[in-house]
């Protein structure tokens, strides 16, 4: 049986790059995966969304932060963060300013 979905909500900036785009769908073959998984199954279909939101590197971007289930992956395992079937990722721009 196959698990949930995981829903990859994104910003209104980086909609715009995809066409309206607001969320992605993402199937997962297993019970859980990698938060760097999940954005190269994510970004397949929209290459354009993978170079702004990680780097060269493939780790997420400084000004970018991910939340899975509303908890802060950037701040702790980063790409290596586990993301269970079924969750909600939003991914978030940082706003800057002076």
């Amino acid at each position: 049986m196959p698990s949930a979905p995981v829903r990859v909500i994104l910003p209104g900036m980086l909609r715009d790059l995809v066409g309206g785009v607001a969320e992605i769908e993402v199937e997962s073959p297993d019970d859980t995966q990698t938060v760097a998984e999940l954005l190269d199954r994510a970004f397949s279909q929209h290459r354009i969304l993978d170079g702004k939101v990680r780097d060269e590197r493939g780790q997420i971007r400084r000004h970018v932060k991910v939340f899975v289930n509303g908890e802060d992956a950037t701040r702790g395992e980063g790409t290596g963060a586990l993301v269970p079937a079924g969750a909600r990722v939003h991914i978030i721009n940082a706003v800057s300013g002076g």
